[in-house]
């Protein structure tokens, strides 16, 4: 590693004459003693056991032989639907069959007549008064 070169005079920051004045008579007496406290915190015991059952947990893994497996045969079953909900699925397909399958040509035509009837002009003359 390689030491870093100190700058030379003329390259360091200028001080002030007043506040170089005031460096020079400080009175280092004055200052407070002061005990600095580093707080470290430690893990607890609990922190500590958790840490180290994960530690040979993963150990166990990354060290397990696969070779020691056995080999199965897996069984797949697909239960079937009772009777009950096939007759209703059958119901409800022939329903949507019976819509979609509908022949328009079987209706009768019709003819739809409107029956506005007028008020009378005793009716008119009764609501005015009232």
């Amino acid at each position: 590693m390689a030491c870093p070169i100190s700058p030379s005079l003329k390259d360091l920051p200028k001080v002030g004459d007043d506040l170089k004045s005031q460096l020079e008579s400080f009175n280092f007496e004055c200052l407070k003693d002061v005990d600095t406290n580093e707080k470290n915190v430690l893990p607890s015991a609990q922190d500590v056991a958790a840490e180290k059952s994960q530690k040979t947990l993963i150990a166990g893994i990354e060290a397990f032989d696969a070779t020691r497996l056995k080999h199965t045969e897996t069984q797949e079953k697909n239960p079937l639907p009772d009777k009950d909900a096939i007759e209703q699925e059958k119901e409800q397909q022939n329903i949507i069959n019976g819509i979609e399958n509908f022949d328009q040509k079987k209706l009768k035509h019709t003819e739809t007549c409107e029956k506005n009837t007028l008020p009378t002009k005793d009716i008119i003359d009764q609501e005015k008064t009232a």
